[in-house]
Order: C-alpha cells, then structure tokens, then sequence
C-alpha cells in the first residue's frame, strides 16, 4: 500500500489528524473508505492498518480514509467530556473540507453511534455502511441517565481515574482485557497488538476519550435512529461476538443480526470467524466479506 504521511486538518482550532491511502502502483477505483477506529485504552487510526494492508493485498483499489478522531492518535486531546456528536461533528467536517465525495463508512464497535449521528448530519457523503461488530440491540437501544453519566465521569475525571488509567495502560491489564473481552482465540493477542496499545496510551492525555466512552455518553435508545439510515448497511459479527455490558450478554450473534435486519431498511447480515476485532483478528475473512460492497 502506498500511503502519504500524516496530515493535518483544524475543527473548532483543534488539530486533527489522518492518512489517506492508495492501491500500490494503480489509480483508485470505487468509492472510497472512510474508516472510524474504536475508542479504547491505546486506541487509534492504527487499528486499521492490519486490515489496509489486507485490503489492498486481496485487490481492492479504494482510497482509503483513517482519521484520528479528537482525543485519539495524533489528534489534539482536549480535556472534555466528548459525544458521539462531537466525533459525528468532526467527521463531518472532514467528509465536507477534505474527502469532498461520497463514502462507504466503515465503523468499528461500540463506535456505530457516531456513524448514527453522522449520517444524521451529512445527508449526501454517506453512500454506504459497514458495521463491524456493532454492540447487541439490548446495549444499542437502552437509555443511560444523564446523571449516571456525568457522574461515573467525575468519578473517572479525578485522581482515581487517573490512577486507573496508569495501570490500564499496561501490557499486562490490555493482555487480560483483550483476551477477555476482545478476542476469540488469546493467540491473536500479539505483540504488535499490544505494543500499538501501549504507544497509544502513552500520553496521559489520551485517557478523556477513553473515560468518556466509559461513563457511557454513547449509550441511549438509537433504534428510531438505525430505522432512518436509508443507505445499504452491511452488519458483520463474529460468530463468538460477545457483549461487555450486562444488558447483552445472553444475546447471540444471530440474535444481534436478526435485530439489526428487523430494523435496518436496507441492511443485509453476515457471520465470520472471530469475537469483537474482526478487522484485527479475522482481517482475511472480514476483507471477504466487505469486499462486496465495491459492486
């Protein structure tokens, strides 16, 4: 893959980062990708080079988008409280100023609410999805209070927090957690896995979005929402997906998939090997199974 260095755009006076890619040694062809990384402890654009590369080795010749959203990567990392709007904001700005044409949006994880939002937000750059596992109906359509939120982020937003976040940062709580949580198989733990994740958190400021995430700004009833999203969607779940929250975790995978269909006008489903990093861990079978969406 040829890729240019990491550039820069300014949003509201902050500086944001991305990379744009091309096939190597042909033009691009199809509509291009717009990738939105997950939020987490290290966590970044550089989730998805695994999965460009594949992309490219397996013949695909689309340019490829991979911002770093505000308080991730190479972004600026203001110490606030951010939304799915607030990234959903971001992004749209970047599809206006610096894509300039429509996309395929490709979103990881618990991060679908910002493609939610954003294709509230921009009604003519958005000409598909593709959600990777996207959480369980029961976590996506359940309202957390106002309160609840703002107070778990008080309580990550203090010297507690912080020290959480220290020892979060290690490799040895993202081995656990990743092969807990994130992985079907604890083999796919690998190092580049978790030397990308312990660089990523390296800065302390880094730990806004993740304790944003964590206090559950994210979490309410998106449903009337997913049933306006008018663009063909591609839902891909691993067949181990699994929930970190409680409210899904007797929920399957097919479960998940039929309720996504049941409310999705255009939406189509699809099982691959793997649990909730499919572009990381199952990244040959996930390129397949995307690969579609070029006809």
């Amino acid at each position: 893959m040829e890729t240019t260095s990491t550039q820069f755009y300014n949003w509201q006076n902050y500086r944001c980062a991305y990379q744009v890619y091309q096939p190597p040694s042909s033009q691009p062809q199809g509509l291009p990708l717009l990738l939105i990384h997950p939020i987490g402890v290290g966590l970044s654009s550089k989730f998805w080079q695994r999965f460009v590369r594949e992309w490219y080795s397996s013949g695909q010749r689309n340019l490829i988008y991979n911002p770093d959203l505000l308080g991730c990567g190479e972004s600026d990392k203001p110490h606030v409280a951010y939304t799915p709007k607030n990234w959903a904001e971001q992004l749209q700005y970047f599809l206006q100023t610096v894509v300039q044409t429509p996309v395929i949006l490709v979103v990881q994880g618990a991060l679908f609410p910002v493609a939610v939002e954003l294709v509230q937000l921009e009604l003519n750059l958005i000409a598909k999805l593709v959600l990777s596992g996207p959480p369980t109906w029961p976590v996506i359509t359940k309202e957390s209070p106002n309160w609840r939120q703002k107070l778990a982020w008080n309580i990550f937003d203090s010297p507690v927090g912080n020290a959480f976040y220290r020892y979060a940062r290690t490799p040895k709580f993202l081995s656990s957690f990743s092969t807990k949580r994130l992985f079907a198989s604890a083999d796919s733990v690998d190092a580049e896995w978790l030397n990308t994740l312990v660089a990523g958190a390296a800065n302390p400021a880094s730990r806004h979005a993740v304790f944003s995430f964590l206090a559950g700004f994210w979490r309410k009833d998106y449903s009337s929402l997913i049933a306006t999203i008018k663009q063909p969607t591609l839902v891909v779940l691993g067949e181990s997906a699994s929930s970190i929250s409680k409210e899904g975790k007797t929920q399957t995978a097919d479960d998940t998939l039929a309720d996504y269909l049941a409310c999705l006008p255009q939406g189509r489903g699809v099982k691959i090997a793997g649990r909730n990093v499919l572009p990381y861990e199952s990244t040959s079978e996930f390129v397949r199974a995307i690969a579609e969406i070029n006809q």
